[in-house]
């Protein structure tokens, strides 16, 4: 099955990979050529499908300084039909919502084919925002313009560690028409774990099927990008950080260390029956770092199919 049926199913299992597109002042005639690098480096994966992201300014989440300057990329969806025809695989599209208007945002929802495209919504960066369009109301967009999209939401285990409430929001979007979750870059598995466990329960005693939970993993090459992962969220114990700064290769140190967390959620998944899927997310420009974001889906995939019937 596709990953679009398998999603709809309930089912997991399956292999993403995440890019963030190029820059907005990346000169036109390159992005057919950093497009084309993608695909050709990607091909030889066992992938079900890939995820583009859809950057938004998060600097009124987090007054810190940002480690690295905030830069406009190109729309995903824009990138996606211009420069990825050629991609055999389902593509996931995130959409920050509150950077569209309501009727630019239902035209693009009602134009997209729900055989190859999926979306994820993300909300404002702050609850003090007040956009044109909020979470709820681009849910109700969807279910209203083109109701076989398939709608996927946004899960952070650093959020439920502080809150301990991340499994309800889980049910509440899936309430509004999430078929999916997808978390930001894992490093605490424990978090992890804990939220799984609690939507696991949550879900029974309401008499709900858990959706697939997709678990994002990023391979890590310096302490600048281990500091910005903090400024976005990313708890990340100190026993890892320690690992990494004394390491004498930290991004073979990273990679390695992504590996046995997801190894780890697998197993736990896969005992407490709840659907999954694993994510590599690539949005560095180091080449280094490209190709052991490459080299780390190649091992997940490899890893998933030793049971590819498992949920």
């Amino acid at each position: 099955m596709d990953l679009a049926t398998r999603i709809a199913a309930g089912q997991g299992g399956f292999v993403l990979f995440a890019l963030t597109p190029p820059r907005q002042s990346t000169p036109a005639e390159r992005l057919p050529e950093i497009a084309r690098a993608t695909v050709e480096r990607l091909d030889h994966l066992d992938l079900d499908g890939l995820i583009l992201y859809d950057i938004d300014d998060e600097s009124s989440r987090n007054p810190a300084e940002r480690p690295f300057p905030f830069s406009p990329t190109v729309d995903p969806s824009t990138y996606r039909a211009e420069h990825f025809g050629s991609w055999r695989t389902p593509v996931i599209v995130y959409r920050a919502v509150g950077k569209y208007q309501p009727e630019g945002l239902r035209t693009w929802i009602a134009e997209q084919d729900p055989r190859s495209t999926l979306t994820v919504m993300v909300g404002a960066a702050s609850s003090g925002a007040t956009p044109p369009l909020s979470l709820a109301d681009a849910q109700a967009l969807r279910a209203e313009a083109n109701p076989d999209l398939l709608l996927g939401g946004v899960a952070i285990p650093e959020r439920h560690r502080r809150r301990e409430n991340e499994h309800l929001r889980l049910i509440a979007k899936q309430e509004a028409g999430c078929r999916f979750f997808v978390t930001q870059v894992v490093y605490d598995v424990n978090a992890a774990k804990n939220l799984v466990s609690d939507y696991r329960y949550a879900c029974a005693e309401r008499g709900t099927a858990p959706v697939p939970i997709v678990f994002t993993f990023s391979v890590c090459g310096s302490m600048k990008t281990l500091e910005f992962l903090r400024w976005l969220g990313v708890d990340v114990p100190r026993w890892i950080e320690n690992d990494l700064r004394h390491a004498t290769n930290p991004l073979r140190a990273s990679l390695e260390q992504s590996a046995a967390t997801a190894a780890e959620l697998v197993e736990f998944c896969r005992r407490l029956d709840v659907p999954f899927g694993l994510n590599v997310e690539s949005v560095s420009i180091r080449r280094e770092e490209i190709e052991a974001s490459v080299e780390l889906a190649a091992r997940l995939g490899a890893q998933l199919r030793v049971s590819p019937d498992a949920r």
